[in-house]
């Protein structure tokens, strides 16, 4: 038997926030409840996959191998966050490894079931898509960000000034 809709938490996930509750309760049945241990790897890097994940409660680790077994740790989500959205979109291996920090609960969106929302329910797709847009751009401007600083870094680490490094 299907839990009854959590509105009150798909509310609070950013993605939904402009979601009318019709929509939002004929999308609860497509979301597939996933249970994690602290410390459980949902998935790593590299690992194909086609779902996103919004955290229902606990907390995730998101990292990324640097060399060999080191990881650098990208973000740490918790409840009402979500990850994984770019699989939907490329199917391409997964960019980063995803851990429980802690007990978590999460639930998983499908490329086909988000496939049934815009055929379903193309205004609730657009409030979707819209906020979508919205984290990817600040996500793109924090990548751009710590780019910048990484070499800020290695650029001190070496003693290279740019700034009064003489051309030629």
């Amino acid at each position: 038997m299907a839990k009854p809709a959590d509105l009150p938490f798909l509310r609070q996930v950013l993605l939904f926030r402009d979601i009318a509750d019709p929509e939002l309760l004929a999308l609860w049945p497509w979301l597939q409840e996933r249970r994690l241990r602290a410390g459980e790897v949902l998935f790593r890097e590299g690992d194909t996959g086609s779902e996103m994940f919004l955290i229902r409660s606990g907390s995730v680790v998101i990292s990324k191998r640097v060399t060999g077994r080191v990881e650098q740790v990208l973000a740490r989500f918790g409840p009402a966050d979500f990850f994984g959205e770019m699989s939907l979109f490329d199917r391409l291996p997964r960019s980063a490894t995803v851990q429980a920090d802690t007990d978590t609960v999460l639930l998983g969106l499908t490329g086909d079931n988000l496939d049934r929302l815009i055929e379903s329910s193309p205004r609730a797709a657009t409030a979707f898509f819209y906020q979508l847009v919205q984290v990817f751009i600040k996500r793109l401007r924090d990548s751009g960000d710590l780019v910048a600083e990484v070499t800020r870094w290695g650029l001190e680490a070496t003693g290279l000034d740019i700034e009064h490094t003489s051309p030629g």
